[in-house]
């Protein structure tokens, strides 16, 4: 395609004469360049090399401020300039995106309103068909008009046909670049794959399957004959022996460096929480009894799962997600891999099913009146329930193969390259999972508030206590609930959300015009529908360990401190201190005899010596009364006098201050 630019006379013999240079000395030479100063600068994005001019200058009009910005935005625009809507659409979006540099002229050179006005009138109608319209930031009506202010400059396209120059203008063709008949997406490092020949006619009607054939492109990865993954299912949307690469292509370098922070973030926290959990409970176990012992189970579970993040974080991305380049298919050989598939899918699973079990417990005690003894006589079958579903589940997922890598987190686990999978072993237990611990939950909650009406009418301070003690219980239940369900809905959601989209996501990377009558969002900035959503990915994740890091809400009282209080003195000593000086007698024991009967009081009361001390004589009122009834000189009459001297020195004793009791 001739290109040319309609500029001022005295910088149109400036500019043939660069860019006729520029094409002498051969394109993407960057040493022909050191010259030109830092200013300009190569052109860098694919779409854009082979326009007819080699240098830019950033930030441009559009305030990108580098290359790389602005051919992301750029490139959402290839779908319509692969479909031909318009031969000017490709020299107006690079005018704008990558705008001509010229070392000498310091204004800038945007393109005439003409370009404008003839992208727009060959591409609008297509993009109005789907509910678009010409971008805002684009409009005609802010661009110069070629050859009417000469303090206004505009770059102009020639489609051989005859512009009119403005008064004391004339029109001076740039010294056109190598003919190139083709049209051709822009591939890695400027390589040109995927040219069709150009079609004469640019209606989309005109447009054959033959202009978007659907191949495996830079940067995923062929499958050569001589690999083991060779004719083994392994496709990219629709093209085989075609593979992912290790760190995936949605994401820039910056969002996969925080992805992975992020995550060792998220799973050093559930590690921390779920282990004072555990030793909490290890401390005091008869504590916890059910129905809330689940609980510990299910903090033990996310603390393995917290682990298999770690061994992650530990052993490195590539080591564990990736083979080579490409990220990991069927993987169920290498240690790493299988070991984290099975911390976190195993134990995931299985602190989904304690879940299950708590719920159903609270339903137990709540709903049906069952006592702790009761629930805990059934423990061996939720035991059997929350490890046998997991293993069956487990060996399942190793026998089919479907382990795999995941290009964000660096994990292996099922459903990351094969949506099937992830619908079958993950997406549908989860779902099962979550309504049937929301229903016992639900019903356990039922019960509860009857209950508590049926206390309330009682009336009275025992009631009122026992309504407190209720309500308490009922609250730090409904925490722990909605800190569980609410991060296991949202799991469950991204789950549902990467399943629906993961073959648009695909087929877009091999078929670049294949969806271009279904999802023309992507050349107007609508980059959803053909990416995923990055905040959704990490959002996926921290709820995947946020119920792990939560899990400790159960735990928070006073009896926690209590328990590692005394954890503490074992291992670092201490003990209470000793009263100041000796006391004669014990006053607890002193108290009981008070309170016996006489007649038992010779028993337990023990011998005291006084010598210091007077008695009071038989005659006290001690021993008067109706009850005394035996001679002063028999053994009734003797027991008696001691049982008087024991409760006079009691008596005595207790007038002491009691710190020295």
């Amino acid at each position: 395609m001739a290109v040319f630019y309609a500029i001022a006379v005295p910088l149109l013999l400036l500019l043939g004469s660069a860019v006729a240079s520029e094409k002498s000395s051969g394109t993407g030479n960057s040493v022909s360049y050191s010259s030109l100063g830092s200013r300009c600068e190569l052109i860098t994005i694919p779409m854009c090399r082979e326009i007819g001019y080699n240098l830019t200058s950033m930030p441009n009009e559009l305030n990108h401020e580098t290359q790389e910005e602005a051919g992301m935005e750029a490139h959402q625009f290839w779908p319509l300039v692969e479909i031909g809507c318009s031969p000017d659409l490709r020299f107006f979006l690079c005018s704008m995106y990558t705008p001509i540099c010229i070392e000498d002229y310091h204004k800038p050179l945007p393109p005439c309103r003409s370009v404008c006005e003839r992208a727009r009138a060959g591409c609008n109608p297509l993009m109005q068909q789907y509910g678009f319209s010409w971008p805002e930031r684009m409009a005609c009506e802010k661009l110069p008009r070629h050859g009417v202010d000469p303090e206004n400059l505009c770059m102009e396209q020639n489609n051989k046909t005859d512009h009119s120059s403005g008064a004391g203008q004339q029109s001076v063709t740039a010294k056109p670049p190598k003919k190139n008949s083709a049209k051709c997406k822009p591939g890695k490092n400027g390589s040109t794959k995927h040219c069709q020949s150009e079609q004469t006619s640019h209606s989309p009607k005109d447009v054959h399957v033959s202009d978007c054939t659907c191949k495996c492109k830079s940067p995923l990865i062929t499958i050569s004959r001589d690999s083991s993954y060779f004719n083994r299912s392994i496709s990219v949307g629709n093209v085989e022996n075609c593979g992912f690469p290790c760190h995936g292509v949605f994401f820039s370098q910056e969002e996969k460096d925080f992805a992975s922070v992020w995550i060792t973030l998220m799973s050093s926290l559930c590690c921390v929480s779920t282990l004072m959990t555990l030793t909490t409970y290890f401390i005091d176990t008869e504590r916890f009894k059910y129905p809330e012992r689940p609980i510990v189970f299910l903090s033990g579970c996310y603390f393995m799962v917290s682990c298999g993040y770690l061994i992650r974080v530990i052993l490195g991305h590539d080591e564990v997600a990736c083979e080579a380049d490409m990220i990991r298919y069927y993987a169920t050989g290498p240690i790493p891999c299988t070991m984290v598939f099975l911390l976190v899918y195993f134990f995931g699973m299985a602190s989904s099913i304690w879940w299950v079990v708590l719920s159903f417990t609270w339903f137990l005690a709540a709903g049906l009146k069952w006592g702790n003894e009761a629930i805990a006589g059934y423990s061996q079958y939720f035991h059997l329930a929350a490890w046998l579903i997991p293993t069956v589940k487990s060996i399942a997922v190793l026998v089919m193969n479907a382990v795999d890598g995941d290009p964000v987190a660096g994990i292996c686990y099922v459903g990351n390259q094969n949506a099937s999978n992830l619908r079958g072993f993950v997406l549908a237990p989860l779902l099962v999972y979550l309504l049937l611990g929301t229903s016992f939950l639900f019903g356990g909650f039922v019960s509860l508030f009857r209950i508590r009406n049926v206390i309330k009418q009682q009336g009275g301070i025992s009631g009122r206590s026992k309504a407190d003690k209720l309500e308490k219980l009922m609250i730090r239940i409904g925490i722990f609930s909605v800190l569980y369900t609410v991060p296991a809905t949202i799991v469950i959601g991204c789950h549902l959300y990467e399943s629906t989209l993961y073959t648009d996501w695909m087929s877009q990377l091999v078929c670049p015009c294949s969806e271009i009558n279904r999802e023309m969002g992507l050349s107007f900035g609508l980059r959803t529908t053909l990416r995923p959503i990055y905040s959704i990915l990490m959002l996926k994740y921290f709820m995947a360990l946020a119920v792990g890091i939560t899990s400790g809400v159960w735990i928070w009282s006073g009896k926690t401190l209590d328990s590692w209080k005394r954890l503490s003195r074992r291992l670092f000593g201490g003990g209470r201190g000793h009263g100041h000086g000796s006391a004669l007698i014990n006053p607890g024991k002193q108290r009981v005899c008070v309170k016996q009967q006489y007649q038992n009081c010779l028993e337990y009361c023990p011998q005291v010596q006084v010598p210091s001390m007077s008695l009071p004589p038989p005659s006290s009122t001690l021993l008067s009364g109706p009850h005394i009834t035996a001679a002063p000189g028999s053994i009734q009459s003797a027991s008696q006098h001691h049982m008087a001297t024991s409760g006079s020195l009691h008596h005595h004793v207790l007038k002491q201050p009691l710190s020295h009791v």
